[in-house]
């Protein structure tokens, strides 16, 4: 079967494989959302009149065949396919003969791809929502167990105040709880349906976008059908961003790690299981996972980047150029759900090392506590201050667990406040189960024949 676009000349070979590049690996993660996309469409055009509803039975039932093959990994989509459209719609033309034509009637493929991404970034905007959850029960799981394991508090990486892991630990789940409400954003914004707004400029044909975007279950259409295709790359570089604040998140918690796991600190131990060895050195143990953590942010950033850069000066309509926001988006989702993975999986199995880490907490890590002391006997903090600096030598040591315990006020390493984020994180819990509950109804109702 030609291109979808073909008026029966043929493509240069090397103009063909330029701009096809690698969306039929790309495309794989979207076969499936298309084929919804599909029957959700082809519905539509039954009740106005385009589709017979004997067609679209027929048409169903040939979308769901390949629903199977996807989830099987038997459908492949190959260069002269093109993309996940033509593929299908030349599986479904094999199949039906001309029926397999009509799936395309007032679409294209620019609002039919909109689909298919949305569709993708709602699923794993959930999924990684909920690979966070799994992190941040890890998270303050550890910070229970060690809020009264002290650690020293760095101030432009020198030692500074008494800190504790508990007090390390639930900083970051509180950080990633705010990271979730990023993705939320995200995931509204992209709860729009685009299908109907064909080429940018609409159809002259009585379509209902408003039942398209019920069948498939998102929140509102997408109104402008001009918006539509201008904010295509704007909504994925949306979710890149969100993506990237998480990953930013885990690149500190692996630099911490690298960093407390090494001898001369020894805080913690990472399982062996988790680190690599070295070549030539036998006795290594290496936190390539970590490592390899920290850099993929940097390219989950560029990604970002990426995005930005190729929208940021087009004319409005549709351009080709809009191809290239695919692989960031699809990479960068599925790095940062590599990466939350990574992070969870050492949080787990992460060995404290009680006694190096009460060795490290040093007399001059209190002077502060000290010169607080000397306030509460009526001296003027400046005055308390430069008094305590000029005995630094001869501070004696406070014990460090009395110390951080005394630091009652809210969110200090004697009050870490777990309830507070226990709290926030069973209502994202909640908001994810009712999303993904109403989500997969609405999808089983569409695949279900008796309903239509």
């Amino acid at each position: 079967m030609k291109k979808l676009w073909s008026k029966g000349i043929c493509l240069a070979q090397e103009i063909e494989n330029f701009t096809v590049g690698d969306d039929p690996y790309l495309d794989q993660k979207l076969i499936i959302y298309d084929c919804l996309g599909s029957i959700a469409h082809a519905y539509m055009l039954s009740t106005i009149g385009i589709l017979e509803p004997a067609e679209f039975k027929k048409l169903k039932e040939c979308l769901v065949t390949i629903i199977d093959q996807s989830r099987n990994g038997t459908f492949p989509i190959t260069t002269s396919d093109e993309d996940v459209h033509t593929a299908i719609e030349i599986y479904l033309s094999q199949h039906l003969g001309d029926l397999g034509k009509k799936i395309h009637t007032a679409r294209s493929r620019n609002d039919q791809v909109m689909l298919d991404l949305r569709l993708y970034m709602r699923d794993q905007l959930l999924n990684l929502m909920q690979e966070l959850l799994k992190l941040v029960d890890s998270l303050l799981l550890f910070a229970q167990e060690h809020r009264a394991t002290p650690i020293p508090g760095r101030t432009h990486f020198q030692r500074a105040m008494p800190s504790s892991l508990g007090l390390w630990a639930s900083a970051f789940a509180e950080s990633l709880l705010d990271n979730i409400a990023l993705l939320k954003n995200s995931y509204e914004l992209v709860n729009q349906s685009p299908l109907g707004s064909a080429a940018a400029y609409g159809v002259n044909l009585p379509i209902d976008r408003q039942l398209v975007a019920d069948l498939l279950g998102f929140e509102k259409v997408q109104n402008n059908v001009l918006y539509v295709s201008n904010s295509r790359g704007k909504f994925e570089s949306i979710v890149i961003h969100a993506a990237t604040q998480v990953m930013i998140d885990l690149s500190k918690v692996s630099a911490d790690l690298i960093i407390f796991s090494a001898p001369e600190f020894d805080y913690v131990t990472i399982a062996e299981e988790l680190c690599t060895g070295s070549s030539l050195m036998p006795q290594k143990k290496n936190p390539c996972a970590l490592e390899l953590v920290r850099a993929k942010t940097a390219t989950v950033i560029s990604y970002l980047l990426q995005t930005l850069e190729i929208i940021r000066a087009l004319p409005s309509g549709y351009n080709r150029d809009f191809q290239e926001t695919k692989r960031p988006l699809l990479h960068s989702l599925q790095t940062t759900q590599e990466a939350i993975i990574v992070i969870q999986l050492t949080i787990d199995k992460l060995k404290v090392n009680r006694n190096a880490c009460l060795n490290s907490m040093s007399s001059d890590l209190f002077a502060t506590d000290y010169a607080l002391s000397l306030v509460k006997e009526g001296i003027p903090f400046r005055d308390a201050y430069r008094q305590v600096a000029a005995h630094l030598d001869t501070l004696p040591k406070i014990d460090p667990l009395q110390n951080i315990a005394e630091k009652t006020h809210q969110g200090a390493t004697g009050n870490l406040g777990l309830e507070l984020s226990h709290t926030i994180k069973n209502n994202w819990s909640n908001w994810l189960a009712q999303q993904e509950k109403k989500t997969r109804t609405l999808l089983s109702k569409l695949l279900e024949e008796e309903k239509r």
